[in-house]
């Protein structure tokens, strides 16, 4: 018998960015009107991505699960406010990341330490300015090192060049000058370097 065919729609291949907008919009309606398979489908395609950002931001994984289903419940109470002008993921994103920084900043409130620099550190310069990013580092090492620097400075570090945002964005989530975005995420690179290098056993 000839192998089977398996027939490709192109909707499969690519959808559009519109059809792919009304889909949201219209698994946005089914939540809005309390279907629960709605958002748990909302919930599956989104969680994974929020949690990694939530524990690289606060350091731990236990924290980040007992915030993701905080951020969850916000998302389904504030559902109404969401118009479509961006995708649904960013949307998400945006309330999470606010909502991460707001765990940060009263636990840095309590601590002292959402803008505290690294001035007093030990770090290795940075004389590539290159992205931590660029080079081969393994995960649990880095996430190790990640969870040692002060809140502020893993937020800053983890917005910009974990998730991409330019440091006017970061600035603006973070309630931060665009020069203290450069220097938090400056020193955070310094930090981890030195990090990174004293577990690797050298300095990269």
């Amino acid at each position: 018998m000839p192998p089977s065919k398996v027939t490709v729609h192109p909707s499969a291949e690519a959808v559009s960015p519109s059809a792919a907008r009304a889909a949201e919009l219209a698994l946005v309606e089914r939540c809005r009107r309390g279907d629960l398979g709605a958002f748990e489908e909302l919930y599956r395609a989104h969680a994974r991505r929020i949690f990694g950002l939530a524990v690289r931001m606060l350091g731990n994984a236990a924290d980040a699960e007992d915030l993701l289903q905080e951020i969850f419940l916000s998302a389904h109470r504030k559902l109404d406010s969401f118009r479509g002008e961006s995708a649904l993921g960013t949307w998400l994103y945006r309330l999470a990341t606010n909502q991460i920084l707001d765990y940060v900043r009263s636990r840095a409130a309590r601590t002292g330490q959402l803008t505290d620099g690294l001035d007093d550190a030990a770090v290795i310069p940075d004389a590539t300015g290159h992205r931590l990013g660029d080079r081969a580092i393994d995960r649990i090492d880095l996430e190790r090192a990640l969870a040692q620097l002060p809140d502020g400075c893993r937020a800053a570090f983890v917005l910009h060049d974990v998730q991409g945002l330019e440091h006017g964005e970061v600035a603006d989530v973070l309630g931060i000058a665009e020069g203290t975005s450069k220097s938090q995420v400056h020193k955070a690179r310094l930090r981890l370097r030195a990090l990174l290098g004293r577990s690797s056993g050298s300095s990269g």
